[in-house]
């Protein structure tokens, strides 16, 4: 499955993407408030990798986000309903995570019958609670205590986005 958007190709994780998923995993900005630490080293990043590659297209819907032929970032749900992005920090405030979302959330209610998503954030992360937010997702609940990460524990905010009656397609190309 391939989804194309106005500046974006969203499309499955490949192996050959692995320099430039590392660039972002590896970077401590980028992972500030991910679920681990910065993946120190490319083995560790390969590891990652391998398990977004091989996951079940049924339960996981997981899009490599190129843009001019890079790999930006990765947008989708590894444990469907939950959704997730993470985007290389050069890339970050002009849209790009927006526009993937929007593309992946309106591809999960055309392919499969949940009647929401939802999404797990750091409290801390202002930015991505905005996003959810232009998105529609709505503040659900906050939970202590919910990943250790490098020895310290984070909390998680969770945010939900009910399905839509009408569908955001309109701009997005979808080749399966």
């Amino acid at each position: 499955m391939i989804l194309l958007t106005e500046r974006l190709r969203l499309r499955p994780a490949q192996m050959s993407d692995l320099d430039d998923f590392h660039a972002i995993l590896g970077r401590v900005e980028a992972m500030q408030y991910w679920s681990t630490p910065p993946h120190p080293d490319l083995a560790t990043t390969k590891v990652w990798l391998a398990d977004t590659v091989a996951r079940d297209p049924a339960v996981s819907v997981e899009f490599a986000v190129e843009y001019q032929g890079r790999v930006i970032g990765k947008a989708g749900g590894g444990d469907l309903p939950e959704v997730g992005y993470i985007f290389h920090p050069d890339y970050w405030g002009q849209g790009f995570a927006h526009e993937a979302m929007r593309a992946v959330v309106d591809h999960i209610f055309a392919s499969h019958p949940f009647d929401h998503v939802w999404a797990d954030i750091d409290p801390r992360n202002a930015a991505s609670r905005r996003l959810l937010q232009r998105l529609g997702f709505a503040y659900s609940h906050h939970a202590k205590n919910t990943f250790c990460i490098a020895g310290v524990w984070v909390d998680s905010d969770y945010y939900t986005l009910s399905r839509p009656q009408q569908l955001w397609a309109a701009g997005v190309k979808m080749n399966i």
